[in-house]
């Protein structure tokens, strides 16, 4: 495990009774999914693949990793017509992926996963794909017995980094001090949330889009090098 130096010692902690977990780069493996189903949402939008406008939309999609799908489309479209049409076929790109099984768990997430909720501690997925795209990955997974709350972007629940998702779970599940809340992601909107939120535990790992720069120059209390070290972490 690797702690950033440059963690505030400020940020609140208590014994952590709720993690919140990001999924694709966190808990699941990526390998390419999103960009490809980035790719193919933008031919759908009129942006041919070898078109020199295409690298400069990637590197958008880099950058805001983690965020509300529909929200990265709006942006780089400027359209709401055209955004809901680009998010429709994103989703459905990675819909294709999950039927053909081509999602997969980050080596140790489940046991990981398993480990902390012996241990009693809460577990809350959270997505930047819509609500119906995290079920099928969670069905596909059997996923379900391992968590308590799914919660993706949607009506009055901003997607990330906006803290939404995060306080969301503390309500719905019932926690009573943010500050007992560790939140785990693998792009700095992840972080930004969870310090947004208040939690006592702000980690990046570093199996997904961004990388330990990106993830350093994000507010945080520590990173990783996978979710396999977050038990160790929260479990104390």
């Amino acid at each position: 495990m690797s702690s950033s130096p440059d963690a505030a010692p400020t940020h609140r902690r208590e014994p952590t009774t709720l993690v919140v977990l990001d999924m694709a780069g966190t808990t699941v493996r990526d390998d390419g999914l999103v960009e490809q189903a980035f790719v193919r949402s933008m031919e759908w939008a009129g942006v041919a693949a070898d078109d020199p406008a295409m690298a400069d939309h990637l590197a958008f999609v880099r950058a805001s990793m983690g965020q509300s799908k529909i929200d990265v489309f709006r942006a780089l479209l400027g359209d709401e017509a055209r955004a809901a049409g680009a998010t429709r076929t994103f989703e459905s790109a990675v819909a294709d992926a999950v039927a053909a099984g081509e999602v997969t768990p980050i080596a140790g997430a489940e046991a990981a996963m398993g480990r902390l909720r012996n241990a009693g501690v809460k577990l809350c997925l959270t997505t930047g794909f819509s609500a119906e795209t995290q079920a099928a990955i969670i069905d596909a997974l059997g996923w379900h017995a391992l968590v308590d709350l799914a919660v993706a972007p949607g009506p009055g629940v901003r997607g990330r980094p906006h803290p939404d998702m995060v306080l969301h779970a503390v309500m719905a599940l019932g926690v009573d001090d943010v500050a007992a809340v560790a939140v785990a992601g693998d792009t700095a909107s992840d972080l930004l949330s969870g310090w947004r939120a208040g939690a006592g535990v702000v980690a990046g790992v570093l199996t997904g889009a961004h990388g330990r720069d990106e993830l350093a120059a994000a507010p945080h209390t520590h990173l990783l090098d996978s979710i396999v070290e977050l038990p160790r972490l929260v479990l104390v």
